[in-house]
């Protein structure tokens, strides 16, 4: 499962998952609505409701074509849920996308859909959450030192040395201090421990505390990497990763 809110890269995220395993062995079978990018040795199917084609009754039919793989642009409804996880069950590789704000939200989210906790820990094989955040602009990047408050809303403990980036702004990003944009990540791999919790009804927070203890990096955490390596600013990480 990919996890984000609208605009977060999710579908380009799942084109470059599906290009990289694509193979003349394997059959990989989508459908989208709509087929944003058209890939080669893929077939894709675009949704039509008027034909009755939906993500439903697509998927029944995709599931008599014997696929390898299969993508589900989206899941928006229980009978998608339901479908897509007896595809997975039944030895299928599953990619689709959910609209929440972390990967632990994903579960809690199929749950609500009326989705069984054991069905959803048996099939799942692990979720990634996303959001694109804007690039320092490289032309009129600078090196600053972060005041203590900054570091304050970050988690990071004041000191001598600690050094940030940001840009000036310039012609060339139109005065922003910005150009591009590039992603940040939470991935949740579900293993035996994250499995029990699913299984038991665990809460969002109490699965998100026990991934994050087996090494998961939270999208903030990832960003503050990227701040580090002088990638993005401190400003746009808190922008997109502050919890609702």
């Amino acid at each position: 499962m990919v996890c984000g809110p609208t605009g977060s890269g999710k579908t380009t995220t799942l084109y470059a998952s599906l290009n990289t395993i694509n193979s003349k062995e394997k059959n990989i079978i989508t459908i989208e609505d709509p087929v944003e990018y058209h890939l080669g040795g893929i077939s894709q199917i675009q949704l039509d409701p008027k034909a009755n084609v939906t993500f439903a009754n697509g998927l029944r039919s995709i599931l008599r074509q014997d696929p390898d793989i299969i993508m589900v642009g989206e899941i928006r409804d229980s009978e998608t849920a339901e479908i897509a996880i007896q595809a997975a069950l039944t030895g299928h590789l599953v990619f689709s996308t959910l609209h929440t704000n972390d990967a632990a939200g994903a579960v809690t989210r199929l749950i609500d859909m009326g989705i069984e906790p054991f069905l959803i820990s048996s099939s799942l094989a692990g979720v990634l959450a996303e959001r694109l955040v804007r690039s320092i602009c490289p032309d009129c990047k600078e090196e600053y030192a972060p005041t203590n408050e900054v570091l304050k809303d970050i988690g990071i403990a004041p000191g001598p040395g600690i050094k940030f980036y940001r840009g000036r702004g310039c012609p060339k990003c139109l005065q922003s201090g910005y150009k591009g944009r590039i992603g940040i990540f939470e991935l949740m791999l579900i293993d035996d421990k994250a499995r029990g919790l699913i299984t038991g009804k665990a809460s969002r927070e109490e699965l998100k505390k026990q991934v994050q203890a087996s090494g998961m990096l939270t999208l903030k955490d990832d960003g503050l990497q990227k701040v580090k390596q002088g990638i993005t600013t401190v400003e746009e990480i808190l922008r997109l990763t502050q919890e609702e």
